[in-house]
């Protein structure tokens, strides 16, 4: 062998953080990453979609997540011979770059934004959205995500304007889109409406709400009241109507002394039959009915305002929505604040008014609230039917309630103009098309995803705000014929022009029916239509040509948290189905949320975020991608500072002290990987088991990784560095360690070092850093990110040995308990250990006895039996090993390194001890490297007095 040293050194106090910023220095100036994309140009595509960020704030520890999964599957395509382009993209409109804006001018609302001015309250937020892209930038490249951010898209662009301009255009050529009078959930603080998919991500749990009992009373029989409950009092002032189950049962009750009740007399209230509990005290049924018998029946209003002379209000109506599994089986209905009550109201022909402003506070003819936001009015409401004898029981009730998903503002159902596209009359296409795709994990396909799709309803897309998208649809003045563009030329502008209000808002056009003037509605799109229309507008189709957009569609892979499902994942299939009748991504995974170590969410406002940039710095970027790879996709994560160390202790550590391992005796020995290779048949029975275990864990991640399954893989790797650390090399040190250097010796370091070449390449995509760092080294300095994945040997594989190597362990396994059971150290030597089976080949039953340190390994026996007689012959032996062990802790102490030959001295009274050590010292001498082992002081020796079974012993050594 050769003596030159073929490898860095490598040290076992390792810095993790230290080691990942070197590499990173290698990848920048060896531009590793475009050198990926050079050599694979010309290979097979796999297209990856970025879902864009916003680049207003910094990056937190749950970008981590979702951009380890979007980094793992693009790294494995890559080196699995695909070209996998890696364009970032950054989305840029919407409510929260306005809010941070109205943040630090400390101005609120509509009205002084405009009083700021649209023009420059826009251009500020034109800078935030650039304010932090280095950060991020940084962020991703210290976590070794790697993306082409030269060539980044942007939604603010006017390009990807044009492009997303392109599709209303052809959904409104389709009649996909109408404007349209209905309810909506709509933010009072930003004045504006949101989506479905909007509302989905803002609702909170336990959130305490009135739930008050409200008697309405007959106009014709005011001693009769109709009970129905609320737990919106803000809706009453503008109740119109109460609805009922035509075919459900109904009573009139009498009843004395309920709340709000004369005291001294009788009164009567209607509710269903069902739902009696609700009433408190005794009561008697006067009188039984249908709904049908109750439709008709006019009642006094509780409130008069804003209601026209003559308007129809204030009766009972029939209804499909009414339940009798909560409230009294009659429902409140103010027809301008809930989706059944207009759709209700409209077909009966009843009153539809407004007594809540955009703010969402009461207008000034509602005298006794005006100005109050609607939340606060809710007590005052509840106070002033109390005293007018109107509420028979109010109390709390806890309960999910949905907030501005951007500002945390309480959200509310309020009827008023605006633009929507028929997803609804595609909900089987959505559906179709959501079942064609791979979803990991499986259960979301037809669980969270599927159930969102089949309870579909029609998108909202118009806001009323001020940064985003401007809706390129232009109304005539006279006549009000619709016009929609798709492109800047159309509007007599250049290509590049800015297209944002307050500048295109002044763009005006002539009417192609009637000669008048068009002008721009003042809306701009709802910010997740920009970014599902990603596929196409990144390449700014159809303007830029076709084939760009059609090389890169649909996407091979996504990947984005849970609650996407009803965000990017959603507006990508949806916009692709109804543009291009299929869903843009054909495989996602789909990931669990952040949460700390009692479950809860990660939250700035409670405390319990880590900063992603202590977590590289401590931990180092590796360790958290690893833990988040490691965890069941789908179910959230409990990330805490121990998840991380254990990573470290369990599986970063032992890996690399087997690395540090073999490459300190390699460097010893001079090994020359390119020797040549000892036949595989000839190689010792550790050597071929570990191929063969190699072999089948290479199939393992491939295939798994294929199947876009990343759990599979990480706990595969860590279950095989824990067998190769604490059993391959722990039972292949003293073939290291010798110094004769024949066959065997040969062996164990190219089978070490294939194996940890592979390793290198297997996690590649998982521990991007460290495993270029180890293949750096192992391979003359080539990048591991620039290889191909590793390929199984199918000759290495033998299942009959793998079988018989794990009945072997069992046995170590057993006979060690049985050891611990009979308290004898294993460096004491028993006689026999006797176990049930056939016997092993001999090759692994020797290191069944060399485990157990058992002279003789006996089997067929009933079961595992440990023979723990020991005789004088047994009992020198023990001592012998326990004097190794002694020594080697003096090694370690002196500072000695692994392959330094030593002189060692020892002195003993004349007991058991000492002829323990006269007979076992050639046992000794090669078990501590000594060139001998004399008995006797001598001089310039490092000594150490210890005790060995009760025994003085001192020991000394020095270099050789």
């Amino acid at each position: 062998m050769q003596t030159k040293k073929r490898f860095d050194d490598v040290t076992s106090r390792v810095s993790f953080p230290e080691l990942e910023l070197e590499i990173m220095r290698a990848w920048e100036q060896e531009q590793t990453f475009q050198r990926s994309l050079d050599l694979r140009q010309g290979g097979p595509r796999f297209v990856f979609y970025e879902g864009p960020p916003t680049a207003n704030g910094k990056p937190g520890t749950h970008h981590v997540l979702a951009r380890t999964f979007k980094d793992v599957v693009p790294r494995y395509r890559t080196m699995k011979g695909y070209y996998v382009e890696r364009k970032a993209g950054w989305d840029t409109h919407g409510l929260p770059v306005e809010l941070e804006i109205e943040r630090k001018l400390g101005i609120s609302g509509k009205q002084q934004i405009e009083e700021f001015g649209i023009d420059k309250f826009n251009e500020l937020c034109r800078q935030s959205v650039f304010e932090y892209v280095d950060d991020w930038r940084r962020f991703s490249e210290r976590m070794a995500f790697w993306q082409d951010y030269d060539n980044a898209y942007w939604t603010l662009n006017s390009d990807y304007i044009q492009s997303v301009w392109w599709a209303l255009k052809r959904m409104w050529d389709q009649e996909l889109i109408y404007k349209g009078f209905r309810v909506a959930p709509y933010c009072p603080r930003c004045m504006t409406p949101l989506s479905s998919h909007e509302l989905a991500q803002g609702y909170k749990d336990d959130i305490p709400d009135p739930s008050v009992y409200v008697r309405f009373r007959l106009r014709d029989d005011p001693t009769t009241a109709i009970l129905s409950w609320t737990t919106t009092p803000w809706t009453l002032p503008g109740n119109v109507a109460l609805a009922v189950g035509n075919d459900f049962d109904y009573v009139k009750v009498k009843q004395r002394g309920a709340r709000g009740a004369p005291p001294d007399r009788d009164e009567y209230l209607i509710l269903a039959a069902a739902r009696t509990g609700v009433l408190h005290g005794e009561f008697e049924v006067v009188e039984r009915m249908k709904g049908s018998d109750l439709v008709g029946l006019n009642y006094e209003p509780l409130y008069t305002y804003l209601v026209p002379e003559g308007a129809k209000a204030f009766l009972v109506v029939d209804a499909d929505f009414v339940s009798l599994e909560e409230g009294t089986g009659v429902v409140h209905t103010s027809a301008a604040y809930g989706a059944d009550d207009l759709r209700l109201c409209q077909e009966k022909g009843v009153l539809v008014r407004h007594t809540v402003d955009l703010r969402g506070r009461f207008l000034p003819e509602v005298e006794k609230f005006a100005g109050l936001f609607v939340k606060d009015a809710d007590p005052a409401i509840v106070k002033d039917l109390e005293e007018r004898g109107l509420v028979y029981e109010s109390g709390t009730i806890r309960h999910t309630y949905p907030f501005c998903w951007r500002c945390g503002t309480p959200l509310i159902y309020y009827a008023l103009d605006s633009w929507y596209i028929r997803t609804s009359e595609h909900k089987h296409e959505l559906l179709k098309n959501n079942a064609e795709t791979n979803w990991q994990p499986a259960h979301i396909k037809e669980g969270r995803m599927g159930e969102w799709l089949r309870n579909n309803v029609d998108w909202a897309f118009s806001r009323s705000r001020y940064w985003g998208t401007p809706l390129p649809f232009w109304v005539c003045d006279d006549c009000g014929d619709v016009r929609v563009v798709d492109n800047a030329e159309e509007l007599g502008l250049a290509p590049d022009a800015d297209l944002h209000r307050p500048y295109i808002d002044e763009v005006t056009l002539e009417c192609a029916r009637c000669g008048g003037v068009a002008h721009r509605i003042p809306d701009v799109l709802d910010c997740w239509f920009d970014s599902g229309s990603m596929p196409f507008a990144q390449r700014g189709f159809p303007r830029q040509g076709r084939e760009p957009f059609e090389q890169s569609f649909p996407a091979d892979y996504i990947s984005e948290a849970i609650d996407q499902t009803r965000g990017w994942f959603y507006t990508l299939l949806a916009i692709s189905t109804l543009l291009f009748g299929r869903n843009a991504y054909k495989n996602v995974i789909c990931l669990g949320l952040l949460v700390d170590e009692g479950g809860k969410k990660h939250s700035k406002s409670r405390g319990n975020v880590l900063d992603p940039g202590y977590l590289f710095e401590t931990f180092g970027a590796d360790t958290v991608r690893w833990l988040f790879c490691s965890v069941t996709v789908g179910e959230n994560i409990r990330a805490s500072e121990t998840s991380y160390q254990e990573v470290t202790r369990q599986f970063r550590l032992p890996l690399w002290n087997v690395y540090s391992f073999f490459v300190t005796y390699a460097n010893v020995d001079g090994f020359d990987p390119d020797a040549p290779a000892v036949a595989p048949a000839e190689r010792p029975v550790l050597d071929r088991w570990l191929r063969s275990r190699l072999a089948r864990l290479v199939e393992g991640v491939d295939s798994s990784l294929e199947r876009y399954d990343v759990n599979g893989p990480v706990r595969a790797i860590a279950a095989f560095v824990e067998d190769l650390s604490t059993w391959y090399v722990r039972r292949s040190r003293r073939r290291f360690w010798k110094s004769e250097s024949d066959a065997d010796k040969l062996s164990a370091y190219q089978t070490l070092y294939t194996t940890l070449v592979t390793l290198a390449g297997l996690m590649a995509p998982f521990m991007p850093f460290v495993s270029d760092a180890v293949h750096r080294n192992l391979c003359g300095g080539a990048s591991v990110h620039l290889s191909n994945f590793p390929v199984a040997e199918a000759e290495a594989y033998d299942e009959h040995l793998e079988q018989q190597m794990a009945m072997a362990r069992r046995f170590v396994e057993q006979g060690l308990a049985a050891r611990d059971a009979a308290r004898i150290k294993v460096r004491q030597p028993l006689r026999s250990l006797a176990v049930p089976g056939e016997p092993l080949p001999e090759e692994i039953a020797a290191i069944v006895r060399d485990e157990l340190n058992v002279k003789a390994l006996v089997f067929g026996a009933p079961e595992v039996t440990l023979d723990t007689e020991i005789d004088e012959e047994l009992r020198a032996e023990g001592l012998a090993r326990e004097v190794v062990r002694q020594v080697n802790d003096l090694r370690k102490k002196t500072g000695l390194n692994v392959e330094d030959r030593i002189d060692l001295r020892w002195e003993a009274g004349d007991g058991v001890l000492a002829g323990a050590l006269e007979r076992w010292s050639d046992y000794v001498a090669r078990e501590v490297l000594a060139k001998e082992v004399i008995r006797g002081r001598g001089h310039d020796l490092t000594g150490a007095d210890v005790k060995v079974e009760g025994e003085d012993l001192w020991i000394g050594l020095r270099k050789h």
